[in-house]
């Protein structure tokens, strides 16, 4: 091997500069959190750009919208967001109880899980092309295998849990574009059984089969837009995170090359700020959130309007100083994480 190695880049000159600061101070601590590391190991991927790609899907409603961050409560039965020209209304379902044999309430879906749920059933959909998915008979082979999860108990619960719900529940997708709407009343998962018997081993079973419904399925062949399931591993821990990658990933590439597109703080807290009481508090977790998703999906242009430095003004003798408030996002056209000839070979 030739003593010249000047040819050669070290991972860490790969890494973006906010990732190298934060690797840093992870170091000087108590190092890097298995979510820190995960999201290393990916943007240090995506750096090098040469990774076999494997995707996942999402309907197009779901990317200009979102299920709830978080457990909205037994009380909420109807979870309504609209963004743009898209709708997403989602309807808590009943069923029926095996023992007691009487209809009971079961809640909306919810929180990280459900979304990784619902992204592996599209990708199995698209990529056989049919509305009825053999998967696994074990839960726990379903966890580890498909969503990519460890199997931890709390694991198996939550998505024991969230399958449940999206099973139970009723959507309606909107969508309107062009001068004409399209309206989607369904279940996504129908025929499923939602008390997951056990056998003797108490290891939890279910069926070997999942059925989309009709309606959801075929609007799915028409509205999926492809993810790097690399990148929804990575930000697997956080619902906002997932939205946010899911929403630039459908919306960079259709901004104009010649006229980027201004998004204020106003317009995101209304479509991203379910749960948060107050503006300059979700400000703060979006960001956060945004950063990680930037971290992984290298080649998005977004920019983030940072507050100017105060601005000193004199009156009266007195020196005033006026801070203005931030004034939202930019985004730029960009390539998608997921290139159009990929997808179409892998749909």
């Amino acid at each position: 091997m030739p003593k010249d190695d000047t040819t050669l880049t070290k991972i860490g000159e790969l890494l973006p500069s906010t990732m190298r600061r934060i690797q840093k101070k992870a170091r000087a601590t108590q190092g890097p959190s298995p979510i820190q590391r995960r999201l290393f190991d990916v943007a240090a991927l995506s750096a090098q750009g040469d990774y076999e790609q494997s995707i996942l899907f999402q309907h197009s409603v779901f990317c200009q919208t979102s299920l709830p961050p978080r457990d909205p409560g037994a009380d909420v039965r109807v979870w309504e967001r609209q963004n743009g020209d898209a709708t997403l209304r989602i309807t808590a379902g009943m069923v029926m109880h095996p023992v007691e044999k009487v209809f009971v309430p079961i809640g909306l879906p919810f929180g990280p899980k459900a979304r990784l749920v619902l992204l592996t059933v599209n990708q199995r959909a698209i990529l056989t092309q049919s509305p009825v998915l053999d998967v696994d008979k074990s839960l726990t082979s379903f966890v580890c295998n498909m969503l990519k999860l460890s199997n931890k108990g709390e694991n198996i619960t939550a998505v024991k849990d969230q399958l449940a719900r999206l099973s139970a529940s009723t959507i309606q997708l909107g969508l309107a574009r062009d001068g004409h709407a399209t309206t989607i009343n369904s279940q996504i998962v129908t025929a499923f059984d939602l008390w997951f018997p056990k056998n003797d081993r108490q290891r939890v079973l279910w069926p070997t089969a999942i059925r989309l419904s009709h309606e959801y399925f075929q609007d799915l062949l028409t509205h999926a837009v492809p993810l790097d399931e690399n990148h929804i591993a990575a930000l697997s821990h956080n619902s906002l995170a997932l939205d946010i990658y899911s929403w630039l990933a459908q919306r960079l590439h259709r901004v104009p090359t010649s006229a980027p597109q201004h998004i204020s703080w106003v317009a995101l807290y209304d479509q991203f700020g379910q749960g948060y009481d107050r503006l300059r508090k979700f400000r703060e977790v979006f960001r956060t959130a945004l950063k990680q998703v930037l971290l992984v999906y290298r080649t998005a242009r977004v920019d983030d309007c940072a507050p100017k430095p105060a601005r000193a003004y004199v009156i009266n003798g007195r020196t005033l100083y006026r801070e203005e408030p931030p004034t939202g996002l930019w985004l730029y056209n960009s390539p998608p994480p997921v290139t159009k000839q990929l997808a179409l070979r892998s749909s």
